[in-house]
């Protein structure tokens, strides 16, 4: 979730609707402008221990984010704590149980993406050298309770933490034990905008599944091989799932305000803190009465802040973001985003990637969705079979949509060996959360301390 430093009286106040499509529409780019945008999150905990560390403990997440500096980056403060640091890569900052989150800067190819990923990991890790902290590429906690995990101070999060219980059973599990990498992309026009929104939601079930790799709780296996997806389905139903509008005739950027417009708020942010607005509505907020705020109508601001608290598989805001995919290794980290823009940024290739899923119902949609996060691959599919076998098409459109684009490194290869990891997955047709069972079963002996060993 974005960090926020400050808000201004000076200001635009909403005065119209105008003002609420504004930021989609002023996500519009060319093609040539186009760039992508990697965020992953990382498991911390102590090496002698395998706790995670609280923020205000030596060696803890608060130290971890401060020695960052050595690599050039800068703290963000909320109220006299540092809650994130700013730098050449973007912003690295702390979910809401100390994730670590890298959410990376614009970048106009694959190898730049890589390139800054493999930056922020050897920075994280000689900083882990020096606190005796480590980092973990899961989807989920594979060994904590709620109650052994922290909680860091940021005051978005003690508002969240208080709702989450009233809207659903799972929510604090989302926010205090789960990881995730999504990959932010452009479009060129509301019709772009549409049918990539359509593609991706329609397709997110393959990633969800490609990327499946949460298959433990609390130390044992918990039935399902992306246990992260599923907490979703009930987090808040208000603000999560398939969003079936998306895929009626004349979906635009109406249709999502509209959609925004129902979701229920969280906060509003003045003077540097969060006022508790949970299960408010924006609506009531533009005709200045919200009960938080009585009187007050909404700044530009206040809208950019509640586009970030819907939770679909796939969010718009002045750009589309991703967001099926557990928490993974570097490799995986890179293979997302290259998923995605091989997919969504050449038209040949988001052509044919529709072509496959267009004509799927919207309850055919809905209950690959739903099957995805215990069969993965061997969920099924509309018409017969199971993603399985659509899955080697996928991985060849988007390989092909990836040459296309023939954005070359100093050697002369192009952006296609970034899908690599997810084609190995679809040749041996294990996910890696069916080969952490594996090895569960196996040479670890049902020691879950074991998956420590496959840390960054």
């Amino acid at each position: 979730m974005s960090t926020r430093e400050a808000s201004g009286a000076e200001e635009p106040v909403i005065e119209s609707r105008d003002q609420l499509v504004a930021p989609m529409q002023q996500g519009e780019k060319p093609v040539s402008a186009w760039r992508i945008g990697t965020e992953h999150e990382k498991l911390v905990y102590c090496r002698n221990s395998f706790k995670a560390p609280s923020y205000d403990e030596k060696g803890g997440i608060r130290d971890i984010l401060m020695a960052l500096r050595e690599f050039g980056w800068e703290p963000v403060k909320e109220g006299g704590k540092v809650i994130a640091m700013r730098g050449d890569d973007g912003t690295v900052s702390l979910e809401p149980a100390g994730q670590l989150e890298l959410s990376g800067a614009p970048l106009e190819n694959l190898h730049e993406t890589c390139a800054e990923t493999g930056r922020h990991l050897a920075q994280v890790k000689q900083v882990g050298e020096k606190l005796g902290v480590g980092f973990l590429g899961l989807g989920m906690w594979p060994d904590k309770t709620r109650a052994e995990l922290p909680v860091m101070p940021k005051g978005r999060y003690e508002i969240m933490m208080r709702h989450m219980p009233r809207v659903g059973t799972l929510g604090l599990d989302m926010m205090l034990r789960t990881c995730t990498i999504q990959v932010n992309l452009d479009y060129s026009s509301e019709a772009d905008m549409a049918q990539k929104f359509r593609t991706g939601l329609a397709l997110q079930p393959l990633a969800t599944a490609l990327f499946a790799n949460s298959p433990f709780t609390e130390g044992k296996p918990n039935g399902f091989l992306s246990y992260r997806s599923h907490i979703w389905s009930d987090t808040d139903p208000h603000r999560t799932g398939m969003l079936p509008f998306v895929f009626e005739d004349g979906f635009g950027y109406e249709a999502y305000v509209d959609y925004m417009l129902d979701v229920p708020m969280y906060f509003v942010f003045r003077d540097g803190k969060y006022i508790d607005a949970a299960g408010m509505s924006f609506r009531d907020f533009l005709e200045g009465k919200l009960p938080a705020l009585l009187g007050e109508k909404p700044r530009e601001s206040d809208w950019w802040d509640h586009l970030s608290t819907a939770f679909p598989e796939v969010r718009l805001k002045s750009f589309l973001e991703m967001r099926g995919a557990d928490g993974g290794p570097w490799n995986r980290i890179c293979a997302l985003p290259a998923f995605w823009v091989g997919l969504l940024y050449d038209q040949g290739a988001l052509d044919a990637a529709w072509d496959l899923v267009k004509n799927w119902t919207m309850e055919e949609r809905e209950a690959l969705r739903d099957a995805v996060p215990k069969l993965g691959l061997d969920a099924p599919i509309p018409g017969g079979g199971t993603l399985r076998n659509i899955a080697g098409e996928v991985m060849a459109i988007a390989r092909q949509g990836l040459a296309a684009r023939g954005r070359l490194n100093s050697a002369g290869d192009n952006e296609t060996g970034f899908l690599e990891p997810l084609e190995e997955i679809v040749k041996s047709g294990k996910v890696p959360a069916q080969v952490l069972l594996d090895r569960f079963g196996g040479d670890w002996d049902g020691d879950i301390k074991r998956v420590y060993d496959l840390s960054f």
